[in-house]
C-alpha cells in the first residue's frame, strides 16, 4: 500500500479517535456531574471534580470547595468526595475516623443510605437523560415522517433523461403501487419485483398534480462506503462511484451486482 493511499485512511483513523475521545469527555462529564450535583443536594461535599486522569492542566476552586480540573489523559473522570482515600471512592479510615459528627455527615460513608445511593444512581440516570435529550433533538432537527415515500435527493447517476426531482411524492414504480412504508420503509421484494433497466417511470405528486417521471432503480449499484483492503478497495473503487457494467453485462440495480459477485 502506498502512502497516497495509506494518508486517507490514517486521516479518517484519527478523526474517528478524536471523534471519540471527545464523546467519551461528554458522557462521563454528563456521567459524573450527576453524582456531584445530587451528592451535593443530599448534603455530601465533593472535593474534586476531574475530567480525565494523571497531571491536571487547569483547575479552578468554587465557592462550594470544590476543584475543577481537567487532566492530561481524557479516558474517563471522577468525582472524589469528602472522606475518600482516592479517585475510586476509597474509604479514608483515618479522616473519616477524626471526623465530627457533622463533617462525617457530608462524606460518602457517613451520609445516610437514602444519600448514597441517589448519588451513586445519578451518574447512570443522568447519561440516560443525555441520550433522551439527544435523540429527541435529532428528531426535531431531521426527523420527518416516512410516509408517503417523498424524493429527498438524486444521486448523480450516469443516466440521462431522468426528470424525477426532490419533493416528488412517489405513488408507484414501474406500474406497481408502494407498499406501506410506515413500519420500516420498502422491503427486499418489492425491490426484487422491479424491472432492471436504466429508467424506470413513476408515478409521482408535484405540486399537488399526478405526473409520470423517469428515475433510476431504486436501489442503484452505487458505491456507499468501502472497507479498507477489501477487494473492492484494492480493485479502485471509490465512495460515490456508480457500477454500469460487470463482466461485459450492464446493471441497473444494486441486487443484479450482488447476484454477479455471488456468482
Amino acid at each position: 500500500m502506498d502512502l497516497q493511499t495509506l494518508l486517507p485512511q490514517f486521516g479518517s483513523g484519527v478523526v474517528t479517535i478524536l471523534a471519540f475521545i471527545v464523546a467519551l469527555s461528554v458522557i462521563v462529564a454528563i456521567h459524573e456531574y450527576g453524582h456531584y450535583i445530587v451528592g451535593r443536594w443530599s448534603g455530601i461535599k465533593a472535593e474534586v471534580f476531574s475530567i480525565g486522569f494523571g497531571p491536571v492542566l487547569f483547575s479552578r476552586m468554587d465557592s462550594h470547595g470544590t476543584r475543577w480540573q481537567v487532566a492530561a489523559l481524557p479516558f474517563g473522570g471522577y468525582v472524589k468526595f469528602l472522606g475518600d482515600s482516592d479517585a475510586a471512592s476509597g474509604k479514608d479510615s483515618a479522616a473519616i475516623a477524626e471526623a465530627s459528627p457533622e463533617r462525617l455527615r457530608q462524606t460518602m460513608h457517613g451520609a445516610p443510605l437514602w444519600a448514597r445511593t441517589a448519588t451513586v444512581a445519578a451518574g447512570p440516570i443522568f447519561n440516560f437523560i443525555l441520550s433522551i435529550l439527544i435523540f429527541t433533538a435529532v428528531m426535531m432537527a431531521g426527523g420527518k415522517t416516512a410516509d408517503p415515500l417523498t424524493v429527498g435527493a438524486l444521486k448523480p447517476l450516469p443516466a440521462e433523461g431522468v426528470t424525477l426531482q426532490p419533493g416528488d411524492e412517489v405513488l408507484a414504480v414501474a406500474d406497481r403501487p408502494l407498499p406501506d412504508t410506515g413500519s420500516g420503509g420498502i422491503d427486499d421484494a418489492f425491490l426484487q419485483d422491479l424491472p432492471t433497466r436504466a429508467l424506470l417511470d413513476y408515478d409521482v405528486r408535484r405540486d399537488g398534480r399526478r405526473m409520470t417521471a423517469q428515475g433510476p432503480h431504486l436501489m442503484p449499484p452505487l458505491v456507499g462506503g468501502l472497507s479498507p483492503q477489501s477487494a473492492a478497495f484494492d480493485a479502485g473503487l471509490a465512495v460515490g462511484d456508480v457500477i454500469t457494467v460487470v463482466n461485459d453485462q450492464d446493471v441497473y440495480a444494486f441486487s443484479e451486482l450482488r447476484d454477479i459477485v455471488e456468482g
